[in-house]
């Protein structure tokens, strides 16, 4: 019985590789990005820092934002030497503190006259139940709340610089939610890191449904996306033993690599398929469909409303 079990394992672990590798979307659009500013959170490693090293490369002013101040500087120099490039920009931005968002926020208004593109790439996973200094749950701010009031207050930016895009990402996750837009602090419901997680993976993509939809008659557009099972280092960032770290853990051989998981950002961030698009969801570089609950406008427009109250954007 229990080879039988180890052996069942074995196939599933093999089919999960074949599938992803079969599966696997490559950006193939090589346009450049020379005289565009980009913003791309949680650039210092993983996805966000390949998909700033790939935009780089094209041209693009890349303002990295990270927590980790050394880890930004690092980050930067590391993406100067390799493509040539000195238009790259540390700026320090915690998600964690509505103060730190808005900071940074000012500073982008105050400093750039354009904004062409905004990357949402930042977040954790697998957190335990932690409030910030905002007294908000810490994995829902550094995941929605966060980038919610960041890409709020730089819509007007975006709006001005003609052809914008906004990408948000998301993951899978997503369909271990069970979302009380109402609790978003999870104060009522017992707290579980994998659920919370899914939690804060679905408020991407419905934040997305809803800003779509407020873009209308605006050059901007929003799309989110699965990245895949990718391996990054959100786990080690979250700092605990949790069983949905174990099991990710495991996995870590089998995904893709950090290159392979930031395609599907980059074929956002530049492709012509998908200028003018707005309010989908993608993963491998194709656009795929979401649950109901994903598409659900009214449940997107409640939680727009909820985040601005939470992170009190009217008092701005």
């Amino acid at each position: 019985m229990f080879l039988i079990i180890v052996l069942l394992f074995f196939v599933l672990v093999l089919s999960a590789i074949l599938y992803t590798k079969l599966t696997l979307g490559i950006n193939k659009c090589s346009k450049h990005l020379i005289g565009k500013v980009v913003i791309i959170t949680g650039a210092n490693t993983g996805i966000g820092y390949e998909t700033a090293k790939d935009l780089a490369y094209r041209g693009a002013r890349v303002i990295l934002a990270c927590r980790n101040e050394q880890l930004g500087l690092a980050a930067q120099k590391d993406i100067i030497a390799e493509t040539a490039n000195p238009n790259i920009q540390y700026l320090q931005l915690d998600l964690a503190s509505l103060s730190s968002v808005r900071r940074f926020a000012d500073n982008i208004l105050k400093n750039e006259k354009q904004l062409n593109i905004l990357i949402n790439n930042a977040g954790i996973i697998g957190s335990k139940y932690r409030k910030t200094e905002d007294g908000l749950l810490l994995d829902m701010q550094s995941n929605h709340l966060g980038p919610f009031l960041l890409t709020s207050l730089l819509l007007p930016l975006l709006k001005t610089s003609g052809a914008s895009r906004i990408i948000n990402v998301s993951s899978l996750g997503y369909q271990f939610s069970n979302l009380d837009v109402n609790d978003l602090n999870m104060e009522k419901a017992p707290y579980n890191s994998r659920i919370s997680y899914g939690n804060t993976k679905l408020c991407n993509i419905l934040m997305t449904v809803e800003l779509s939809n407020r873009l209308k008659g605006t050059a901007v557009t929003a799309n989110s996306l699965h990245p895949g099972v990718v391996d990054t280092n959100m786990a080690i960032v979250a700092n605990n033993q949790s069983l949905l770290m174990r099991i990710f853990n495991l996995l870590t051989p089998y995904t893709k690599t950090r290159w392979e998981g930031a395609q599907t950002t980059i074929y956002l961030a530049v492709s012509p398929e998908v200028e003018g698009v707005s309010g989908n969801y993608y993963s491998d570089c194709r656009q795929i469909s979401t649950s109901k609950l994903a598409q659900d406008k009214n449940l997107a427009r409640k939680l727009w409303e909820v985040s601005e109250r939470l992170v009190k954007i009217n008092d701005i």
